[in-house]
């Protein structure tokens, strides 16, 4: 049943947030290049008009974050970090079926860059801790908001600077939830999951620079840096790196054995084969498949500047991801894969995540899934990329993907993400709301 204070108007200032804060371009093209103010100026608005006290925060002119505070009713009691990143990737009109900033709310779904990554969580913050403010409602512990910058490259602008320059915001904070998890994975045969993230891989973005002799394009040239490159980048791209199975990932695993009517595995047991029980686990399998190891992608390539001009050196980037306790392993392999004739270094770098799903927030989480779909079977699951909670754990915060949203069978929430024709159903966000307002009083 849902508590009288989230009525109708909560409800409908989770849509209009959502759509209002997507009008409101907030791309992040990287490298500094980014303008998050008209946004944070949005979120403090909506907060004090509630008597919630924002605080505007900036490294850099316009690259801003915003900080409340909602004290709770036991000054003794640790605070619950809730956070959600205000910038967005880009986005190609030209290839949308409406204009990704326009908002547009069309036959119950809203349509825009950030309607999944993550300005539907931002709005239902808001609309929670808004319908809290007009009926009197307060959370047992001090709840922190955070809205931040720069998510979506380094977080240099965001969450790292506010980690770094005012850590005293955040006192108290022992746990945080924020985005990438509690939404409804359809497995088949009627078998609906709420995965809910206790753990990330680290970000190990890779610069690798190979050293040749330059000279003329039509001379044999053992010493060709673009050839050494492309050595390198075939040996990581083909690389099978070996399983490594994190507590959450075994977790995982047992969970989705038994919701698929499997005898729970045993990772110990001699002969073990992970990628033989995925294959079992039908679509589920999806939810830990790129977990179960640490990775490494090609994405860039640059060398040269003539067809017939051997350049002396080429450089690729490289998108990695390393699990929990393995980073030693990554360093290693690197060497190996990329040879005497290159060199790499850490672009990019941010660590592995590990939280306990034995725990009493974990448990607040999946009743308050549980209450609003009762037939929901959640799951603890590992993000394989990253979000802010990586620098907020420099503050002993453990951090948990969660936010909430009741999906239609054939919605791939998970295609939302940087995709094309990004958009969220209204009821996802209704459901959402009702969630996270039992979840967070709970927590």
């Amino acid at each position: 049943m849902a508590e009288a204070h989230i009525d109708r108007q909560a409800l409908d200032e989770a849509v209009t947030f959502t759509s209002q804060l997507i009008r409101i371009d907030t791309t992040n093209h990287g490298a500094g290049d980014g303008v998050e103010r008209p946004a944070a100026e949005y979120v403090g608005e909506r907060l004090a008009e509630h008597g919630i006290e924002p605080v505007f925060l900036e490294k850099a002119p316009d690259r801003t974050n915003v900080v409340a505070r909602i004290e709770g009713t036991d000054p003794s009691a640790d605070a619950l970090l809730v956070h959600g990143h205000l910038d967005v990737v880009p986005a190609r009109a030209q290839d949308w079926t409406v204009h990704p900033f326009s908002g547009e709310v069309r036959d119950g779904v809203v349509w825009g860059r950030g309607a999944i990554d993550m300005k539907n969580m931002d709005a239902m913050v808001l609309s929670v801790v808004r319908a809290w403010a007009r009926a009197g409602v307060r959370p047992r512990r001090d709840i922190v908001l955070a809205f931040t910058a720069d998510e979506e490259d380094s977080a240099e602008y965001g969450a790292d600077f506010l980690v770094e320059q005012h850590a005293g915001l955040f006192d108290g904070c022992t746990e945080g939830i924020s985005e990438s998890g509690a939404f409804t994975f359809h497995a088949g045969n009627g078998l609906r999951l709420y995965p809910v993230a206790a753990g990330e891989r680290g970000t190990a973005w890779l610069r690798l620079t190979a050293h040749g002799r330059a000279g003329h394009g039509s001379k044999v040239n053992r010493e060709n840096a673009v050839s050494r490159l492309a050595t390198a980048v075939h040996r990581i791209g083909a690389h099978t790196w070996p399983v490594r199975l994190t507590p959450t990932v075994r977790a995982a695993l047992t969970e989705l054995a038994l919701a698929n009517g499997l005898e729970p595995p045993d990772p110990d047991a001699p002969g073990f084969d992970v990628d033989a029980l995925l294959a079992r686990l039908g679509p589920s399998a999806a939810l830990v498949a790129p977990t179960v190891r640490n990775s490494a992608n090609p994405t860039v390539l640059e060398a040269g500047y003539k067809v017939n001009v051997i350049p002396g050196t080429a450089t690729a980037q490289v998108d990695g991801r390393m699990l929990p306790g393995a980073e030693d392993d990554f360093r290693t392999t690197m060497d190996t894969l990329t040879g005497p004739d290159v060199d790499w270094d850490f672009q990019h770098r941010e660590v592995p995540l590990e939280a306990p799903v034995d725990a009493p927030a974990f448990d607040a989480m999946r009743e308050a899934l549980q209450r609003f779909d009762p037939t929901a079977r959640v799951v603890p699951y590992c993000m394989s990329g990253g979000t802010d909670a990586k620098q907020f754990s420099r503050l002993g915060i453990r951090g948990y993907g969660f936010s909430p949203l009741k999906l239609p069978e054939g919605f791939d929430y998970q295609a939302m993400f940087h995709g094309v024709d990004e958009r969220v159903p209204v009821d996802a966000l209704h459901f959402g709301v009702h969630v996270l307002d039992r979840a967070l009083r709970a927590m």
